[in-house]
């Protein structure tokens, strides 16, 4: 019995080491994929290039006039526009999206038609017909025709330009909101709101408590990217002399005539304004989104997946033995 152990143990030694397999861990490789990312990391740094070394930017004007103190007064006042006409756009847009929703014709059907009207006519437009509303009514009056008088003022002095370009920036962009925030009602299933009035929650209470913090998670990414468009849509009140950062910028070039370096001053201050507001919209969208189950990634963490998949392809490769 010992001999037959003896002779049988190099056999089964051999057979193991036959049996054993070197699998070896390839990455799957993208050549497609590299090849543009390479082509598209050089275009990148071609155009900064080419935009640096441009000696017609006048970049050392573009220092000059970067945090002049007009420029700063213009930027002031177009965060000033983009606060309060967010503020009147997103009031106005919940009071719109109930009342779109109202089983009751007399409150869905107007608010149908102010989103229509406003939605469709360019804000442009609204601008200029805000800022010469005088010429159809020279003076606006509130009260009982012929009994009382609760209110009356002179047009021209009570729709300045200020005036005029918030109610047309607050208004159209309440018509946008109005139709994004009634999406994200709609997309709540009915159950929760079924649930909440089983519970004994009045109606008001079921929409504040229930739908609205639900709704948020749809209604954060278009919103955040309709209020960057607002803040960029602010300079078309420099149409009717409101000195925001356009203006600002506009006034200063009419008198030296450095076009092209006041220009590129806006467009660094927009791109920063709206990135700090693309960051704040990122935050909110993780707040709201929390147990989607699907969280935004951010950009730092989109350069760190990457890195930990370039790592993983230049790493040694590895044997797996079975």
């Amino acid at each position: 019995m010992t001999s037959y152990f003896q002779a049988s143990a190099p056999a089964s030694i051999e057979a193991d080491e036959s049996a054993r397999v070197d699998l070896t861990i390839h990455g799957r490789r993208h050549p497609v994929r590299n090849v543009a990312s390479v082509l598209l990391c050089l275009l990148a740094v071609w155009a900064v290039y080419a935009i640096a070394t441009n000696p017609r930017f006048q970049w050392d004007l573009v220092g000059q006039y970067m945090f002049d103190h007009r420029i700063l007064h213009g930027l002031g006042m177009t965060l000033l526009l983009t606060v309060e006409s967010s503020a009147i756009g997103v009031a106005l847009g919940v009071i719109i999206a109930i009342m779109r929703l109202s089983p009751i014709p007399v409150l869905s059907v107007p608010a149908w038609l102010f989103a229509v009207f406003f939605r469709g006519t360019p804000l442009l437009v609204q601008v200029i017909f805000w800022y010469n509303l005088a010429a159809l009514y020279p003076s606006l009056s509130i009260g009982i025709p012929g009994v009382v008088t609760l209110f009356h003022a002179d047009a021209n002095q009570l729709i300045t330009p200020l005036t005029a370009g918030l109610l047309a920036l607050g208004l159209n962009e309440g018509a946008y909101m109005s139709e994004i925030i009634r999406a994200g009602i709609i997309g709540v299933d009915r159950g929760q709101t079924e649930a909440g009035k089983a519970l004994g929650m009045r109606p008001q209470r079921v929409l504040r408590r229930i739908v609205l913090p639900q709704a948020m998670r749809v209604i954060i990414p278009p919103m955040g990217n309709e209020i960057i468009g607002l803040l960029k849509g602010t300079s078309l009140v420099s149409v009717i002399s409101v000195s925001e950062l356009l203006f600002s910028a506009q006034i200063i070039y009419s008198q030296n005539l450095e076009t092209i370096p006041l220009l590129t001053v806006v467009s660094i201050w927009y791109l920063a304004a709206t990135t700090v507001m693309s960051v704040g919209q990122y935050h909110l969208e993780r707040h709201f989104g929390r147990g989607a189950g699907h969280p935004a990634p951010g950009f730092l963490q989109v350069w760190r997946n990457a890195l930990t998949r370039a790592h993983a392809r230049i790493r040694p490769t590895e044997t797996v033995s079975s």
